[in-house]
């Protein structure tokens, strides 16, 4: 497990955000795939946010991200949305705009599950309730 420092706290935050094309469609090419992964990596960078690892499918993608605990993941997740849905809307266009019509590329809601570097949630319980002065 590797640690990050803030000015008074260390840290190991990570999250496996999930983004659903609108409507389901089967839209992202591999093409589509790249040019996504390389508009996460720019936004990331800007928002002190590491993206980790980014794949996905036709409908949707999935993106493993590193943050610090100063920033409100819901910043970083509305940025990541609204500007790869304008950037991929306005490059391929001609590609999507039968499949997809309006102003969205995702749907509004998305997913994010917090993850850890090995110990499952039971584990942690079990540390926590088993741990007490001697």
């Amino acid at each position: 497990m590797q640690l990050s420092t803030g000015s008074h706290c260390v840290f190991n935050l990570k999250a496996h955000l999930i983004f659903v094309v609108a409507y389901r469609r089967k839209v992202i090419s591999s093409t589509i795939l790249e040019r996504l992964k390389e508009i996460f990596a720019d936004l990331c960078q800007r928002d002190q946010v590491r993206p980790l690892e980014c794949s996905g499918e036709e409908d949707h993608v999935h993106l493993l991200i590193s943050y610090p605990p100063t920033i409100c993941l819901s910043n970083p997740v509305r940025k990541l949305k609204t500007i790869s849905s304008l950037k991929i809307r306005h490059e391929f266009f001609n590609q999507i705009r039968r499949m997809l019509w309006g102003k969205r590329f995702w749907t509004k809601s998305y997913c994010v599950i917090s993850v850890g570097d090995g110990a499952t949630t039971e584990i942690i319980e079990r540390y926590i309730k088993n741990h007490r002065l001697n």
